[in-house]
């Protein structure tokens, strides 16, 4: 037998502008009669899982927000409000907060924003800075939970200080969680063993902006993520690659790329002695060669096609 449809109730409508959100098998505060999720939900949904490409484009240090999303374990920035409440004394990102809580407001009022954290929409600007916002007035000793940030609620862009500084901080250890160690419950005690104990170590290069050498069991990396337009970066990494000059010394090779949040990351080999010291000066050279070889506007050669192809095929896309 069909389910009958819901009868609409006799309580006046909401025009779009006043409906809130609710649970998706909730009735619709229209007064439609309906779920919520086959009524104005459609569209909230639509607005919050649309990809936005590139979420931190326009703020200060965006190719350094995509190497702490996607690349760096441990590291803190101080981030500077446009309107920060004075009973918070200090906001700072962090890639990772214990288990895995989106924001935490500590015990003396100041705030974490967790970065690496799964959000529910395609906008992950938007999901930070609804996190960032209910962590600025939550009581003290408290963290956020996870929630679908409202499709119209302010984006990172709208919250943060457009001219203060972005310069990350990257940390051995996850340290930073707990002002002292020896008082953290036994719960963030033992998320901090088992982050420690996972952490890849990582060093942020000096020379450069957004390069990050990282050191594994059987090889090191550098990683670095570059503002440049992808196929202009890749037609120059073409050029470098044919011409022999895209690795970063004796041992080293460029060995593809990958895509995060709009940009593109290119990734070199390098072998497990050289340290991130080693490779600041290769790297700082290479900038040089990749600013002349981004200049070009020469048709790619035929070795220069094969050299780009090459790089296409081992390209992947992580967001």
């Amino acid at each position: 037998m069909a389910k009958k449809r819901p009868q609409a109730t006799g309580k006046p409508q909401l025009t779009d502008g006043e409906i809130p959100v609710v649970g998706a098998r909730e009735p619709c505060p229209c007064g439609s009669g309906r779920r919520y999720k086959a009524c104005h939900g459609r569209a909230a949904a639509h607005a919050v899982t649309e990809l936005v490409q590139r979420p931190f484009e326009g703020l200060k240090g965006e190719c350094d927000w995509i190497a702490l999303r996607e690349l760096v374990p441990a590291a803190t920035v101080e981030l500077t409000l446009k309107d920060r409440p004075e009973e918070v004394p200090a906001v700072t990102l962090a890639t990772v907060l214990p288990m895995a809580w989106p924001a935490l407001r500590r015990d003396d009022g100041s705030v974490l924003l967790g970065l690496q954290n799964d959000t529910s929409s395609g906008d992950l600007s938007r999901d930070l800075a609804d996190t960032l916002q209910r962590a600025l007035t939550v009581p003290p000793g408290t963290p956020v939970e996870a929630r679908r940030a409202p499709a119209d609620g302010p984006r990172l862009q709208d919250l943060l200080d457009p001219e203060a500084p972005f310069a990350p901080e990257v940390h051995s250890g996850f340290e930073f969680w707990v002002p002292d160690s020896e008082s953290a419950s036994p719960e963030v005690a033992a998320s901090l063993e088992r982050a420690n104990e996972a952490a890849i170590p990582t060093v942020k290069l000096s020379g450069v902006d957004a390069a990050y050498w990282c050191e594994t069991p059987d090889k090191n990396h550098l990683r670095w993520v570059m503002p440049h337009a992808e196929e202009t970066l890749l037609d120059a990494l073409a050029r470098l690659h044919a011409a022999g000059t895209s690795a970063l010394g004796e041992g080293t090779r460029l060995v593809g790329s990958f895509r995060a949040h709009g940009l593109t990351v290119p990734v070199w080999d390098l072998p497990s002695e050289m340290t991130a010291a080693d490779v600041e000066k290769p790297a700082a050279e290479f900038a040089e060669r990749l600013t002349a070889a981004l200049a070009s506007k020469e048709p790619l050669s035929g070795e220069e096609r094969r050299a780009r192809s090459g790089l296409t095929n081992r390209q992947v896309t992580l967001s």
